[in-house]
């Protein structure tokens, strides 16, 4: 016999949500960032230089299934992201700069995310476990709206995840794994309600995993979830109760299976399995209890607000950890998590978990008391608000000079920055800000008694800060995270130049040169000397052995003002290209 569901939900507490409102939160999420701006190190201006690479041809079909910058391969394994913006930037109309076109494809890509996830938890919420208790004179919530209430709960908690914010708005694999991580778990979660929708949304999870360099996670991901849907099926098959609701078949678990194994066919056919196990505690200098308390505060903040309300989902809802509203979202996260703690890729490897689990903590909101609720959303609204006074504060200091403070560690932090007003910027953010002391006024409002109100606030101020940050802040984001100014000074010193040679430049660095200042590389290991030589700081030692130092002089050295990390040794040289030092 079922244990009783946790839930406690009247039809009042199931009120719809206006869809123009959960579409404008969206677009408040997706759109900022896509104007105003170039690719940001290292990541995004990496990938776009791949990217760029295909788009301008050359290599032949070949050269899409070996994608390569300079001669360098990509850090990650993975073919479909790159070949989605190098289709971009084909399709784009001549007046669509490259790098936005490519931010406008994988923006599609985080919105397409936000819907494969409202569908997954709708469906999985139809599911008769997880259905709030019946009342004895009735009054209940009914399952669409109860399912709807939840899907929105789910929305917003992926909204309001800290992780996505800067990971979510670049055009890098990881947010492609993450479209198509989000459809996998969309399939398997409809696939009782629609057969030929939810196995087009596993056929696309699936191959789309393996082609954007997580085959191993989405045979993971597969694998488990086969495991999942057998043992939801046996749990039906021997149910006491009639059941109500449509279950999975024989052939929904053969589909699951059949595109788990098809894909990673695919994967070993391609060679995009790549083993990179990189445990806690391997790094000699890093000791294990320092890399495992790292591992602890990226989960920590990379997850908020999601992993509380999990964490007490999977508490209340213990009696149905094996039902597929449960089972399902538990697996999702944990193999992305697990990635996250044996491979080097942490942060982009726990962003395929937070769908999963923005699932989980929708389905803690039936279960809530209003304590807790309160205490949630006091906590978002001093957060929030606390957040977006800073960014005010740090914007009037960067137009004014006053406070002095503020406007003073600016300077010291972005050297050379030069803040200008915009009034477009300008009034987008006031908007946002009057829009959000509007929703902080509907929330306090005692009247209402949604289910999904509790993640009104987190989601809003989430998007709020963002739209902050993406209008008053742009500028000197830009600058600080751009190899713009870097490039400019390149320019300024070599002036036109017929090429430069490079010695282990890093992939955003060759990413740069090509598309900021049109540079022509070649490799000086390999090729004959340009008339100039630009050099990573860390490969000195095999300067010497590839070229006499004495028919070079050095230039200076070159760099992003806010990152000494990045820098550049410039060299002229002053006599036909010399031997072996």
């Amino acid at each position: 016999m079922n244990q009783p569901t946790p839930a406690i939900v009247a039809q009042s507490a199931v009120r719809r949500l206006p869809r123009i409102a959960l579409l404008l939160l969206c677009a408040a999420y997706l759109m900022p960032g896509l104007l105003g701006r170039g690719p940001w190190k290292s990541a995004d201006i990496a990938a776009f230089g791949f990217m760029a690479e295909l788009a301008q041809g050359g290599g032949g079909l070949a050269r899409w299934f070996d994608p390569l910058l300079l001669s360098l391969s990509p850090e990650t394994p993975a073919l479909l992201p790159y070949w989605i913006g190098a289709w971009a930037i084909k399709i784009a109309p001549a007046w669509i700069n490259p790098d936005l076109a490519v931010r406008i494809a994988f923006a599609l890509l985080l919105a397409g995310a936000f819907a494969a996830t409202w569908y997954a938890a709708y469906y999985l919420a139809r599911t008769r476990r997880a259905q709030p208790v019946a009342f004895a004179f009735g009054g209940e919530a009914r399952p669409t709206d109860y399912a709807r209430a939840i899907a929105d709960g789910a929305l917003m908690a992926l909204i309001a995840s800290l992780g996505l914010a800067q990971l979510g708005h670049e055009t890098t694999p990881a947010l492609a794994q993450l479209f198509f991580a989000a459809h996998l778990f969309y399939g398997v979660a409809a696939l009782p309600h629609h057969r030929i929708g939810a196995f087009v949304a596993l056929l696309v999870g699936s191959l789309g995993l393996v082609l954007s360099g997580g085959p191993t996670v989405g045979l993971a991901l597969g694998l488990g979830c086969v495991g999942v849907l057998v043992a939801e099926r046996r749990r039906s098959s021997d149910d006491e109760e009639p059941e109500s609701e449509p279950i999975y078949s024989r052939g929904a678990i053969a589909a699951v299976l059949g595109t788990t194994l098809l894909a990673a066919a695919l994967g070993v056919g391609l060679g995009l399995f790549q083993w990179k196990i990189d445990l806690p505690g391997s790094d000699p200098n890093v000791r294990l209890i320092a890399d495992l308390r790292d591992q602890a505060k990226l989960l920590l903040w990379f997850t908020w607000p999601t992993w509380p309300l999990a964490v007490w989902t999977l508490w209340r809802w213990r009696r149905q950890l094996l039902a597929r509203h449960v089972a399902l979202p538990l697996w999702f996260a944990l193999v992305p998590l697990l990635a996250t703690w044996t491979t080097d890729f942490s942060e982009r490897s726990l962003l395929l978990g937070l769908p999963a689990l923005a699932t989980l903590a929708a389905f803690a909101l039936p279960t809530l008391r209003r304590s807790v609720a309160a205490l949630i959303d006091w906590f978002t609204l001093l957060f929030f608000t606390g957040s977006a006074i800073i960014i005010w504060v740090m914007w009037v200091a960067m137009q004014t000079g006053v406070p002095a403070k503020p406007a003073a560690n600016v300077a010291k932090l972005a050297p050379g920055f030069v803040p200008h007003f915009s009034a477009v910027a300008f009034v987008f953010a006031l908007v946002a800000t009057l829009a959000w002391a509007w929703l902080v006024r509907w929330r306090t409002g005692r009247h209402r008694a949604a289910l999904w109100k509790t993640l009104v606030l987190p989601a809003g101020g989430a998007a709020l800060c963002w739209m902050l940050l993406m209008t008053l802040w742009l500028p000197l984001l830009d600058y600080a995270r751009s190899y713009i100014p870097q490039v400019h000074a390149i320019s300024e010193k070599v002036g036109q130049t017929e090429c430069i040679s490079e010695l282990a430049l890093s992939r955003p660095h060759i990413a740069a040169l090509r598309y900021h200042g049109n540079f022509k590389l070649r490799s000086l290991a390999t090729e004959a000397p340009c008339p100039w030589l630009l050099v990573s700081p860390a490969a000195i030692a095999r300067l010497h052995d590839i070229v006499s130092l004495d028919g070079w002089r050095l230039i200076g050295t070159l760099r992003r003002p806010t990152s000494p990390s990045d820098d550049l040794l410039l060299y002229q040289r002053i006599t036909p290209a010399g031997g072996g030092g």
